[in-house]
């Protein structure tokens, strides 16, 4: 209980009513990124082994690049603070910013198919049925005059 307002502090907080929700579009603008880069001679800036095209002119000016972290498809340019466009990508390499953690996987669960063993077992299984070229006729040797030479 507080000694001046004689009330508890969340009684105190709730007294006008709930808190207003806030507006999910600036909660998301809140916790973008920022970086500084300056516009290529070709219109172009890299951001985490990305190139984005855009506005001509704003080569040679520096620029505020705005995003989310976790989704590098989209970059907001902002030119003194005010806004000059969007980013196009070329070629998305990178979807995520390498700083942003990311969730451990789980270990692959066990097939119990041994695949190596079924190669090496193929492999063993061509060399004992190989080709024993001793064994081969001789293409220039006639069959036929040996049956003669034994009789």
């Amino acid at each position: 209980m507080h000694t001046e307002t004689r009330e508890t502090p969340i009684a105190r907080f709730l007294s006008k009513g709930p808190p207003a929700a806030a507006d999910p579009a600036l909660m998301a603008e809140a916790f973008r990124w920022s970086a500084l880069r300056v516009v290529s001679k070709t219109a172009t800036v890299s951001l985490a082994g990305n190139r984005y095209a855009v506005d001509p002119a704003l080569v040679g000016r520096r620029v505020e690049c705005r995003y989310d972290p976790e989704d590098l498809s989209r970059l907001d340019v902002f030119l003194e603070g005010r806004p000059a466009g969007a980013g196009v990508p070329f070629v998305i390499g990178r979807h995520v910013h390498p700083a942003v953690p990311q969730a451990e996987q789980a270990p692959p669960t066990p097939t119990g198919v041994d695949y190596l063993g079924m190669i090496l077992a193929a492999e063993e299984a061509a060399a004992r049925d190989g080709i024993a070229y001793r064994e081969l006729a001789d293409p220039g040797h006639n069959d036929a005059n040996d049956e003669e030479d034994a009789s």
